[in-house]
């Protein structure tokens, strides 16, 4: 049983799979700090500051009216937050983006990698060995 564990693990797809998360799980940090520290706050400039994280709607219970989504959950309320969704959804689109972006421009470089050289122009050698024994060949037999 043992052995078996070893042999599965030892195998290149679990190892190419484990390396694939931890690298993934580092990317996830730098993709979502470019967008939390670098791309929203450009965004916010153009929106005016606009943030709909504290937008919600109450559904039961008692919130004061200028109470944050926070504030409002900590009174027990019942909230709807779509405030908070709605900009999970506007992040999801600009990860993507940046996602996008970024695997496009892996891809110009790995292409531009696997390009072949310049292929030199084909020399006129002249010709070949059997071309010259056709040729006699054909001079005898016309004798």
């Amino acid at each position: 049983m043992i052995q078996e564990f070893k042999d599965f693990i030892a195998k290149g797809n679990v190892m190419d799979m484990a390396v694939g998360i931890i690298i993934g799980a580092a990317f996830t940090a730098i993709v979502s700090s470019l967008v939390a520290d670098l791309i929203n706050p450009i965004v916010g400039l153009f929106t005016g500051g606009v943030d709909f994280t504290n937008n919600y709607a109450v559904l039961s219970g008692d919130v004061p009216a200028d109470a944050s989504l926070e504030q409002a959950r900590e009174a027990g309320a019942s909230v709807f937050a779509y405030g908070s969704f709605l900009m999970a959804v506007i992040n999801f689109f600009i990860i993507a983006f940046v996602v996008f972006v970024l695997v496009k421009m892996v891809n110009r470089v790995k292409a531009a990698a696997e390009k072949p050289d310049e292929v030199a122009p084909e020399v006129k050698t002249g010709p070949s060995q059997v071309d010259v024994l056709l040729e006699i060949r054909d001079a005898l037999k016309s004798r």
